[in-house]
């Protein structure tokens, strides 16, 4: 067993303070494993203070296949890659580029990763590392591919839902969606699976319906609700659907109310959510979310793939974000995205060990709202 170093002994006492868990009043206890917190954090102090490293992953974004049993109209993914719209990544590529990222954490995207047939035997692999997965689905064939599945505190099913039955059919151009993903959801829940839920604002956006979806989800037992903004993809179908980024400050203050911060579980750290609101200001480092798709790894990051390389740690170089980023890059403009925004948050808090720690603290001790550690 490797010993810890003193300083890292020090963090670890100080953190051990966070072990409870906030719980709405009235909601059913998340099942968020405290291992999580744990892991994700001696892992951020490791890489940080004792390999000082300047980049390093946080988050393993893997793309299987990128065909979808949807079109839905924010998503640009299925026309970005409809040149190879067929193919689909082996398991063995799959486990190559997680083992080549390093992460402690692997979401599994697309495309509807549902379709993809190793489904069962990637998660089962990731599992058996100890390796936390967030397997992102519109729930349409979830109660399938649950049947060959076995829960796990290590396995988390992230739902996308853009706003109760009506809105979000609309979303995603399809009758009787909401119905089957909730469905599939509930019947998750009672098995025993961790289920978050994510959600993406664009124009339109009615936030009374988002409060209604959200409260909803919290009271069924949902670990958490993510929100994010959405990009504007060049490919997206519908460009006057995305929002800038004043409009979504503007959103989110509404959607981030302090009423709806206190019965709602955001999954989103406290930091990310203030920064929604235009309470602070960061800039990107999408380099924490390494992203594999059937092309290779997106350069420079998961909603921008201006190439694609074989060698991750391409993504981590000086050189290639000097031409990215807020006020460098016009394609960088409207994003608040929570995959260059919310570990922006992350890696600011972590400038010291004390840092590590309050945010930890933070995290499973506070209400999921905006707050700092």
């Amino acid at each position: 067993m490797t010993t810890k170093s003193p300083a890292e002994q020090e963090f670890m006492a100080t953190a051990e303070q966070a072990l409870p868990t906030y719980r709405p009043e009235g909601a059913p206890r998340p099942k968020r494993p405290t291992e999580l917190a744990w892991k994700t954090a001696s892992y951020l102090f490791k890489q940080k203070f004792i390999h000082r490293r300047k980049r390093f992953p946080l988050v393993t974004m893997l793309e299987p296949l990128e065909a979808c049993n949807l079109a839905c109209e924010g998503c640009g993914r299925i026309r970005e890659y409809a040149p190879v719209i067929t193919k689909t990544l082996t398991l063995e590529e799959c486990l190559n580029a997680v083992e080549e990222s390093g992460a402690p954490i692997v979401s599994i995207a697309g495309g509807e990763p549902t379709m993809y047939k190793e489904l069962p035997a990637l998660i089962e692999e990731l599992v058996s590392r100890k390796i936390f997965v967030y397997c992102c689905t519109n729930g349409i064939l979830l109660e399938r591919v649950m049947k060959q599945i076995p829960p796990s505190k290590y396995l988390s099913w992230v739902i996308h839902l853009d706003g109760m039955e009506e809105q979000h059919d609309i979303a995603v151009v399809r009758t009787g969606v909401w119905k089957t993903a909730m469905t599939a959801a509930k019947k998750a829940l009672e098995a025993g699976y961790r289920v978050c839920s994510n959600t993406t604002l664009f124009q339109g956006s009615n936030v009374e319906d988002l409060h209604e979806l959200f409260t909803l989800v919290t009271g069924m037992g949902f670990e958490g609700v993510m929100v994010s903004s959405g990009y504007d993809f060049v490919d997206g179908p519908t460009q006057d659907m995305f929002l800038s980024r004043e409009e979504s400050i503007r959103v989110f203050n509404r959607v981030l109310n302090d009423a709806a911060i206190k019965r709602i579980r955001f999954y989103n750290n406290p930091l990310y959510l203030s920064f929604l609101r235009g309470e602070r200001d960061y800039q990107c480092t999408a380099w924490s979310n390494p992203t594999y798709t059937v092309q290779g790894w997106r350069e420079p990051c998961y909603p921008l793939a201006d190439r694609h390389t074989d060698n991750v740690n391409g993504l981590f170089t000086d050189e290639l974000w000097t031409h990215y980023g807020v006020g460098v890059n016009d394609k960088c403009a409207n994003c608040m995205m929570h995959c260059g925004f919310e570990s922006a948050t992350i890696y600011n808090a972590i400038s010291s060990p004390v840092g590590v720690a309050s945010l930890v603290k933070s995290l499973v001790t506070k209400r999921s709202g905006v707050g700092a550690p």
